[in-house]
């Protein structure tokens, strides 16, 4: 297992029991979703000051983690 999910805590007492940075009530999904929009790690540690470079990359490691159990449908591409 990737160290960096160490960063990571479910509790169903906190946030609903979604994945969360441990100590905050940040999602990982928040984070994830931060990333695909283009937004850099450093403006995240910005603008979430509690927040360390690795709880981002510990973000990452969990959404990579998480595709290996599971996936999302995506429609097939047209071949022609």
């Amino acid at each position: 297992m990737n160290p960096l999910l160490q960063r990571i805590s479910i509790n169903p007492d906190v946030c609903f029991g979604k994945p969360c940075i441990r100590g905050t009530r940040i999602w990982v999904s928040l984070i994830l979703d931060f990333l695909a929009n283009g937004i850099g790690i450093e403006e995240i540690v910005a603008e979430y000051p509690q927040l360390k470079k690795e709880d981002v990359r510990a973000a990452i490691a969990y959404g990579a983690e998480m595709t290996r159990e599971r996936y999302v449908e995506i429609p097939a591409e047209a071949t022609g």
